[in-house]
């Protein structure tokens, strides 16, 4: 896992495992119509983040309590695996967890989570359900706003108080309670029906249960989390600032652990699955989206953003390109500047130069495109070279159609290729050509206007220049003969 190495302990059990996420808040301070759980950590929900470690987890079945924006939230992540649960009121955790429990089994672990508290990591959690009833704690620097965890002489939990309802002493504590517990499903049964709403808030804390538990003899263990930052919520969009630059320094500590340099650990963007094999480099500025597969040795330009793709082994994308659902083979080049856009495939040692644009292209070993291009359905073979300024007209308004380039194609620059079209193995395009029809293997296609010179032409500058000059010798004629 990233970064965590937490509280030695138990391994996990063998045990039915069942999760209870609780996401039905509005989440008032983010001052957003989007529900607070829907808004984007990374470039996945908040929710998705807790989904994913809940997924992790192997939990036997997930069950998502909802209710502000509750349509908005299960259309946006709804997944098989999910039981989606309404809270038609919003009274407390204790009663968000009692709406969830008629569909978990008695003999499960049920683990609760929060769909605003998006980066507790997996290890971290599986310690928690090996020894429930457990409850996750962090000693922080300011506890203002938390729940303080209450223990006896002998350490052990006695039960957790609001901020709201502790004394002073109590606020003296920086122990605070995380919310997140693993609890026998069977015991959650017995106290949730009996917690009561006796206090400032009033609502039905699920921490009651804790000490209920300890009530009745059952040991319950506090765990305190060795990152307090993996307990951080999300209220404001302060937060998810803090909690973005959290989990971004988390993944490129991983990278670098993992084999790869970034010019600068605090200036990259991975918003989505970032894998990538020894020898990476990355420069400042990059963003990653979707999943993006980087091999051996790749290295990535300042300023790109790159979604959705795979870059092979050796191969090199310059500063300030855009690449999205394309592959790339080995020893690739690419850019600066370009943009290769859905279904674009590049086999070894392809070119794509500056200020090049290709769309559900395929590019033939060691073909080059090296300038001010666009490459639109097209297939080029292998050693194709393309001249600067060179277009395929793939869009007739209506349909799009292919161009094809054989082997050892020669397009001169600022040719236009109007598809469908064909051109043979070897064929050269002259410069400056519109090309409409097939031209055939080891062929040579012109397609230009019939070149006109006119002598002794003047440029519109002197025509109006010889314009003046007349105008003012009349002038001076005029004024001369009326003297």
């Amino acid at each position: 896992m990233e970064g965590s190495k937490l509280l030695t302990g138990t391994p996990v059990a063998a045990m039915t495992l069942e999760v209870v996420i609780l996401a039905a808040g509005q989440g008032t301070r983010m001052r957003s119509q989007l529900p607070k759980v829907l808004h984007p950590l990374a470039g996945v929900a908040l929710l998705g983040h807790v989904l994913e470690t809940a997924r992790e987890l192997k939990a036997a079945r997930i069950h998502v309590v909802i209710g502000h924006g509750a349509e908005q939230v299960r259309s946006e992540l709804d997944a098989d695996d999910v039981r989606w649960v309404i809270q038609e009121e919003q009274l407390g955790t204790g009663h968000a967890v009692l709406q969830a429990m008629p569909g978990v089994n008695d003999d499960a672990t049920v683990l609760v989570l929060y769909g605003d508290v998006p980066l507790l990591q997996a290890q971290t959690l599986a310690e928690l359900v090996a020894r429930a009833p457990a409850l996750l704690t962090a000693e922080v620097d300011s506890a203002d706003g938390y729940g303080r965890v209450l223990r006896d002489e002998h350490d052990q939990l006695q039960g957790v108080v609001e901020h709201k309802d502790a004394t002073d002493a109590q606020r003296s504590i920086n122990e605070i309670n995380s919310g997140v517990l693993a609890y026998p499903a069977a015991l959650l049964k017995n106290y949730l029906p009996r917690v009561g709403n006796a206090n400032v808030q009033g609502e039905y804390y699920l921490p009651d249960v804790l000490a209920m538990a300890v009530g009745e003899g059952h040991s319950v263990a506090a765990l305190r989390a060795a990152d307090a930052n993996e307990i951080l919520g999300i209220n404001d969009r302060v937060q998810l600032a803090e909690a973005e630059s959290l989990l971004q320094h988390r993944r490129a500590r991983a990278l670098m652990l993992g084999g790869v340099t970034l010019a600068d650990p605090a200036r990259i963007d991975i918003r989505g699955e970032l894998h990538c094999a020894e020898d990476v480099s990355i420069d400042v500025n990059c963003v990653f989206e979707g999943r993006v597969v980087l091999g051996r040795g790749v290295s990535i330009g300042a300023n790109c953003v790159l979604r959705d793709c795979e870059i092979a082994a050796g191969s090199t994308v310059h500063p300030f390109c855009h690449i999205d659902g394309a592959r790339l083979g080995d020893a690739c080049h690419v850019g600066p500047f370009a943009r290769l856009r859905p279904g674009t495939e590049l086999a070894a040692g392809a070119r794509i130069g500056n200020f090049v644009e290709t769309k559900k292209a395929v590019i033939g070993e060691g073909s080059k495109v090296n300038h001010l291009s666009y490459i639109g359905d097209a297939t080029l073979g292998a050693g194709v070279n393309v001249g600067a300024g060179t277009i395929t007209c793939n869009y007739d308004g209506i349909n799009k159609h292919p161009t094809i380039l054989e082997d050892d194609v020669f397009v001169g620059s600022n040719s236009t290729l109007v598809a469908p079209l064909t051109v043979g193995k070897g064929g050269f395009i002259a410069a400056g050509s519109t090309v409409t029809r097939d031209v055939q293997d080891n062929a040579l296609g012109v397609a230009r206007g019939k070149q006109r010179n006119i002598d002794n032409w003047q440029t519109p500058r002197q025509r109006t220049a010889g314009t003046e000059h007349t105008t003012k010798d009349n002038t001076q004629n005029r004024d001369a003969g009326e003297s």
